[in-house]
Parts: structure tokens; sequence; C-alpha cells
């Protein structure tokens, strides 16, 4: 496979990373930002909307800090399984992502940012231009798209990126910036329920860094990941489960999806409403099959939507052992 042709900057600052973002824009000229580069160099080479300028932050060292409560968008996914200051569920999510060799590269910013994936998106150019393109990436043709036909308002790809839904149990904040200006957001309300917009990223801007709560320190919980195999592959589904309790009463329960929908869900409704009326395996078998009927797959990854609806009830009740002290 073969690497378009691009022009590549390396800013050393983020002040010069906008001003290079400003300059294309005026100029009408498309860009993509490239952290890690483990997602969008692959999709570069299978000609996956590609673009003619990419703006790098790997030397922008402002972007690197990480604290119990920053995240910088640059901090490397092996550096955040491994840090002493990364809460125990995180870390366990980032170390389920891919190789080592894979974490060594990729980013936090790049994982929470990661591309929607689809099986017939993420293809060779020959083998989506032998089978007519789709919806995602349709080169100009006005495709449908190939999971859900006749209908090209919404794109169905699937977010399978593991860190999201463990800081959304976290309640995390995600801090932006571009040429206009700076602007935070809780990372629940930074998705976009379609999977080509994704999230609600602005032409133009990026994520600098991720904000964790202090408290966050007094919660504990588990991430639980169905994958083909132990390392390399993107979540098939994926649960991450975060408590808070007093002299060991249950307060506070929080449950988050990935690998399933365009965008990871966020079910806190499903989870607080039994903290009050726990009542240990009986609660936790109500909450994984309420899990169960919210998630809502669709047939475009490898294992069929029946069978990760199924595994998402497992992966909770696994989730979940902590509570019963397991």
């Amino acid at each position: 496979m073969k690497m378009p042709p691009f022009k590549l900057y390396t800013p050393i600052s983020l002040d010069e990373a906008l001003e290079i973002a400003k300059k294309l824009q005026l100029n009408d000229e498309e860009f993509d930002w490239v952290a890690g580069g483990t997602d969008l160099l692959p999709n570069y080479k299978w000609h996956l909307n590609t673009k003619k300028s990419v703006i790098s932050l790997a030397k922008i060292t402002e972007l690197t800090e990480l604290s119990n409560t920053h995240i910088g968008a640059m901090v490397r996914l092996q550096d955040l399984a491994e840090s002493e200051v990364t809460h125990p569920v995180l870390a366990k999510s980032a170390n389920s992502i891919a190789s080592i060799m894979i974490r060594r590269s990729g980013t936090v910013g790049g994982n929470i940012c990661l591309d929607t994936r689809c099986y017939w998106f993420n293809q060779t150019e020959d083998w989506r231009e032998s089978i007519e393109w789709c919806h995602k990436c349709d080169c100009g043709t006005g495709a449908d798209c190939r999971v859900i036909p006749n209908q090209n308002t919404l794109c169905v790809a699937t977010y399978q990126a593991d860190l999201a839904p463990v800081l959304m149990c976290m309640e995390a904040k995600v801090h932006l910036i571009s040429t206009s200006g700076k602007r935070e957001m809780l990372l629940n309300d930074f998705f976009e329920l379609d999977g080509m917009t994704r999230n609600k990223l602005q032409p133009g801007e990026l994520l600098t860094h991720i904000s964790i709560p202090e408290e966050i320190s007094e919660w504990a919980g588990d991430y639980q990941k169905l994958r083909q195999r132990e390392s390399w592959d993107f979540p098939e589904a994926g649960v991450a489960v975060l408590w808070k309790k007093e002299e060991n009463v249950l307060k506070k329960l929080r449950v988050a999806t990935t690998g399933l929908e365009s965008i990871p869900g966020y079910h806190e409704d499903l989870s607080s409403q039994l903290v009050e009326d726990w009542n240990g395996k009986e609660s936790i078998s109500t909450l994984s099959e309420n899990i169960r009927k919210a998630v809502k797959p669709v047939q475009n990854t490898w294992y069929t939507p029946s069978y990760r609806r199924k595994m998402v009830k497992v992966l909770t009740k696994r989730a979940c052992k902590g509570l019963l002290g397991e």
C-alpha cells in the first residue's frame, strides 16, 4: 500500500501549530492533525479520507504533561499504563490497547479522537472500489451505507477506543483549542452520534488535554473487554464500571461501554437507580441485563451483534466482581 503525497508540518509549540492551521484555513486547504499516527497513517495508506496537509503534534512538549488530574493529549499510551499517578482502572484500559509497540507510539488524544471503524470502510482502496464505495468514504459517488442500506443520513461505523468509557465514568473533561480560542466540556458531551462526525471538534480544533476530578482517586472499579486476540485487536465490546463506597456501603456507581455503537455509551441512569436498594448479586444481574438491552450494535465488526450484546452482559458482571469483594 502506497502512502499518498502530503505536506508534513512539524511545529514545536502549540502557538506555532495553531498559526500553521490558521494559514491553511485561510487558503481553504484541508488538513489533519497527527499524534502517534497509529490510526491515521494506516488509513492514509488505504486512501481513506486523505488530506493534502498534515500537522504533527509530536514535538509539542506542552502536550505531554501527566499527573493524577491532568493527561496531555500527547501522553503515550504505554506511559499512561505504567505511570504511578494513573488510576488503576484507567491504567488497565490503557494496557489493554493493541500491543506494546503500538502503545509506545499511540497517544491518549489519538485514542479519544479515534476514527470510527467498519469492515466495509477499513479496507484498501482496490477492495472498496471492487465492491462499490460506502457512505463514509464514497469518493464523490454518493454511495449508500453498506450496513443499513437506503439511508444516507447516518453513518453507523463503530467507535472502538478503550479509554473513553473509563474516563466518562470519571467525569473527565476534554480541553480543546483552535484559532478561535479555548473551550472545555465533559467527555460525556464530546461525542456525536454519527460515524462520520464522531465528535464535536470543529475544523482546525484539537484536543490539548484531559482533566480528571481529584476525588476519583477514592473510586474503585474495573474494565473488561471482548476482542478476537489478547493483543492488537480493537474492542468488539468494552465495559467500564466505577464505584465509590463509604464504610463499605455503595454510594455511587457508573457504567460506560465502547465498541458497540458510533459513540461510547454512558449508562449512569441505569446504574444510579440501583444504588439505593443495592442487593449484591441480584442488583448486578439486573444491571448487566439492563446494559445488554441498552446497547445497539450493528453488523459491521467481526462478531455478530447478538453475540456482542450477550457478551456485554457477561463483561458487566465481570467488571462488577469487586463490588462483591471478589
